[in-house]
């Protein structure tokens, strides 16, 4: 088998390229105003089936550009997505990204109730006071916590990234923000990951 000899600075760009090849061969043709997120998610992962799976609300992909412009903070359900997403950028418009599951407040909270420190965890962003993007690559009690939340009357999110990967609860999570009002990129099934909530928040930044 032979192999291609490219330039560090030339493999991103080969990968893409190699992605619409392989798209174009099985025609699937992708929505011009959001391929940009689907292209980084299939470049993450090599797995082409986010080019049917993934799920934009009405503009969603503008939406998000507009709350990073106005300084919004993405807060992620694990250090992983946190460690993935392009902070230097995120900063270039007044945003942080954040993650409170290793806080000593949320373990302790979540303990004393007998929940997931996830769901504690949003809760806490909640109360920051803040324009919020919440990119959740791994739990979907996260999700679950923040619909209750959405149902008490009690917060609103800006914008939801639902990508949770797993089997108990994931597909049920992700369903209600598919049918919410909230602005959401969500991946309908089982796949995602926290590479993947990272990869849809760089791929809108990189496009800023």
């Amino acid at each position: 088998m032979s192999y291609e000899k490219l330039k560090p600075q030339e493999i991103e760009k080969r990968s893409f390229e190699i992605i619409e090849e392989e798209l174009k061969k099985a025609g699937i043709v992708l929505n011009e105003r959001t391929s940009f997120v689907t292209k980084r998610c299939i470049h993450t992962s090599a797995d082409f089936d986010y080019a049917r799976t993934l799920i934009f609300s009405e503009g969603a992909t503008d939406e998000l550009k507009s709350l990073i412009r106005g300084g919004a903070c993405i807060v992620t359900d694990t250090n992983m997505a946190l460690s993935g997403i392009n902070k230097k950028k995120l900063a270039a418009f007044g945003g942080e990204a954040l993650c409170f599951m290793a806080d000593e407040d949320v373990s302790k909270k979540a303990l004393e109730r007998g929940e997931t420190r996830a769901a504690v965890s949003m809760e806490k962003a909640a109360r920051m006071g803040k324009d919020i993007i919440f990119a959740i690559g791994n739990a979907p009690t996260a999700l679950i916590r923040l619909h209750e939340m959405m149902e008490e009357g009690i917060y609103t999110p800006k914008f939801v990234i639902g990508v949770p990967v797993g089997f108990v609860n994931v597909v049920a999570a992700k369903e209600l923000f598919i049918s919410s009002d909230v602005p959401h990129i969500i991946n309908r099934g089982r796949k995602g990951g926290s590479n993947i909530a990272a990869a849809i928040v760089n791929a809108v930044l990189y496009d800023m």
